[in-house]
């Protein structure tokens, strides 16, 4: 059975990708005190190299989230890190996006839903096959249910609130992307640092707008 004394990697790529996105964010100063309050400060003006080397690691990921929640308070740094998450996207897009075949043309002229469920699949293999994290999807018709069954945003994290808002966010800006400017309800429904057994993020597939 696998216990948050285990230890899993996100690439040093996507670790520079996350701090990139914080400082877009919250500045060079923001992130430097972040990095300094999760005890990173060895990233602090020294971002994870653009490489695919497994360096970065599920416990680094998860204290820098937590580390929002100290700085802002828990309900202001969940929104700092949902606003992170999206900034994510297009860093995530550019680096990992040709790779899989997401910036084609021929997948860009496809229709909405198409693209909503071949997308979505498609950004799933990206944590599957380039990161120890493990996603599952659950397409149930009008709702696409997204499980990280393995999640390094509140590894080794207890909480009564849901955590994973870098994964929410990430998945709101891929979605009005893949949907060309349209907006999805999409929440975490459950956490593991709840005690449940995935952190499973909902989206409703009708566009709000």
């Amino acid at each position: 059975m696998e216990t948050a004394s285990s230890t899993y990697y996100y690439p040093n790529r996507m670790g520079r990708i996350i701090f990139l996105a914080t400082e877009e964010v919250l500045g060079r100063n923001g992130v430097n005190a972040v990095a300094n309050l999760a005890g990173l400060t060895e990233y602090i003006d020294h971002y994870p190299p653009n490489n695919q080397q497994m360096d970065f690691s599920f416990e680094k990921i998860s204290d820098l989230q937590a580390s929002l929640e100290d700085f802002y308070g828990p309900h202001g740094g969940r929104g700092v890190a949902l606003r992170i998450g999206r900034a994510c996207f297009q860093h995530v897009l550019r680096e990992f996006g040709p790779l899989i075949g997401l910036t084609d043309l021929a997948f860009r002229l496809m229709p909405m839903g198409t693209r909503i469920k071949i997308g979505a699949g498609a950004f799933a293999e990206i944590f599957n096959r380039y990161t120890d994290q493990r996603v599952r999807l659950e397409d149930k018709g009008k709702e696409l249910f997204w499980h990280i069954e393995k999640c390094p945003l509140c590894w080794g994290r207890h909480s009564n609130n849901v955590s994973c808002q870098m994964a929410v966010g990430l998945l709101q800006e891929s979605l009005y992307w893949l949907s060309g400017g349209k907006f999805f309800n999409i929440e975490e429904i459950s956490c593991i640092a709840k005690g449940e057994p995935t952190c499973t993020v909902l989206i409703d597939k009708t566009p709000m707008s």
